[in-house]
């Protein structure tokens, strides 16, 4: 008894587009394509997923990134100013692109740093502007 893709996919919890991945690739056995359909065993096992490989836990990895980041402080005030600024610009950036402001990541950090782009509107650089009194 064979059932469709729809099926496997509501039984295994996983898209149809996935389902017919893995027939294609041969990984489910005894399916096959009848016309545009494929044919899947009532009884077939969903494969284990090769994308994704994690080996061993995370907290060693998590602690080493902590352990560097402690032996790095204090930062000195100028390493703060440089961290703010660009924080400040790539979530200017990102907040504005987001509504649907053209401009550039480098055109947002010369508008916050008072220059002005040519053939861009007032417009967009008032929403950089206002954005940066906002976050200050």
């Amino acid at each position: 008894m064979y059932i469709t893709v729809k099926q496997v996919s509501e039984k295994w919890g996983i898209s149809d587009r996935r389902v017919r991945v893995l027939c294609s690739e041969g990984k489910i056995p005894g399916a096959y394509q009848e016309g545009s359909t494929w044919k899947i065993p009532y009884d077939a096992i969903k494969p284990t997923d090769g994308r994704y490989k994690i080996t061993g836990t995370l907290i060693p990895i998590l602690e080493e990134k902590l352990s560097n980041l402690k032996a790095r402080r204090p930062l000195t005030e100028g390493e703060l100013e440089r961290l703010n600024e660009e924080f400040l610009t790539e979530y200017t950036y990102n907040s504005n692109a987001i509504e649907g402001n053209t401009l550039t990541l480098r055109e947002t950090d010369m508008i916050l740093k008072g220059l002005t782009i040519n053939q861009k509107s007032l417009k967009e650089h008032l929403e950089v502007i206002g954005h940066k009194e906002a976050f200050e």
